[in-house]
């Protein structure tokens, strides 16, 4: 068997799914065009001398133009961030996505100084942050297994390697994994402290997603996966002093997931965004929030 037949084979195996629901695009390749923007928030809540301060920093948005090609299952693609050639973007972000219909992940890294924002004390005073006072290194990884994978497909919203034919949900089961690194220098005219976090969560949960197949070829997915924590293993220090926090519920990191694609003939378009959430700490001592969020516009056609 030539590996042409060994791919076609593979690609049309439908034995555990029901084709009434699910099938597989006739054409053998796909091509795809997308357009990736991408944004992070921080928010803090702490207690310092008895005084609340409540914080806000967000990343400069970034932004990706990408290729794709995928043959009978089989994808290679890249992408280019124009603002990093002009010199304009100096962060550093990885995704890797890996959608199946029972098996699927998202994995983030990313290294970022750009951060700005504000800061206002117990006393109403609020301070314009400068940029480069936070520093940021994170890794996020959301996994899931859909227990409807024969009917409901996450593929056909995200990597359109599948046709949803028929609407479908499913509960999912989900783990998620988030290390974070966060650092605040010293800067002489605002006074403030030199902070460190680290952090190493893992998180178990799950929800529920579902493919709305509507008239005129239109699919819309949506999907939410709260995860909460099974380990708190959080290190806070202010000028070198150790900053104890205690759990408090719900210590949680949630995916969501939304998609809608728009299929005429060979061609189709659509819409995909996946956000992250994370609440670690207490408000009593120090709380952050975390919120990383990716959306792709793309074009693409099958032959």
């Amino acid at each position: 068997m030539s590996a042409d037949s060994a791919l076609q084979v593979r690609y049309n195996d439908y034995r555990q799914l029901d084709t009434l629901y699910i099938h597989r695009p006739q054409e053998k390749w796909t091509v795809r065009l997308r357009f990736n923007v991408s944004g992070s928030v921080l928010e803090g809540n702490s207690r310092m001398s008895g005084v609340h301060y409540q914080s806000r920093y967000r990343a400069d948005y970034k932004g990706t133009v990408s290729f794709g090609a995928t043959y009978m299952g089989i994808s290679l693609g890249g992408a280019v961030n124009p603002g990093a050639i002009l010199g304009k973007y100096k962060d550093y972000e990885l995704n890797v996505n890996s959608y199946g219909n029972r098996f699927g992940f998202d994995l983030v890294y990313q290294r970022a100084k750009n951060f700005h924002g504000w800061m206002r004390s117990g006393n109403g005073s609020r301070i314009t942050l400068p940029r480069d006072l936070v520093t940021l290194n994170s890794l996020n990884v959301n996994a899931y297994y859909a227990f409807n994978y024969r009917r409901f497909s996450f593929p056909a919203a995200f990597s359109q390697s599948y046709i949803q034919r028929r609407s479908a949900g499913s509960w999912i089961v989900a783990a998620s994994f988030q290390g974070l690194d966060i650092k605040t220098r010293v800067d002489q005219q605002l006074g403030n402290p030199k902070m460190k976090l680290r952090s190493v969560n893992l998180a178990l949960g799950g929800g529920y997603g579902y493919n709305f197949v509507l008239p005129h070829k239109w699919l819309v997915h949506i999907s939410s996966t709260p995860t909460f924590l099974l380990t708190d293993r959080n290190r806070w220090r202010v000028d070198g002093e150790r900053i104890k926090t205690r759990y408090e519920f719900p210590e949680v990191i949630i995916t969501g997931r939304g998609a809608v694609v728009r299929t005429f003939g060979h061609y189709f378009i659509g819409s995909t965004m996946v956000f992250n959430y994370s609440r670690l700490g207490d408000k009593e001592h120090m709380e952050l929030m975390n919120t990383k969020w990716r959306m792709r516009t793309f074009f693409g056609v099958r032959f």
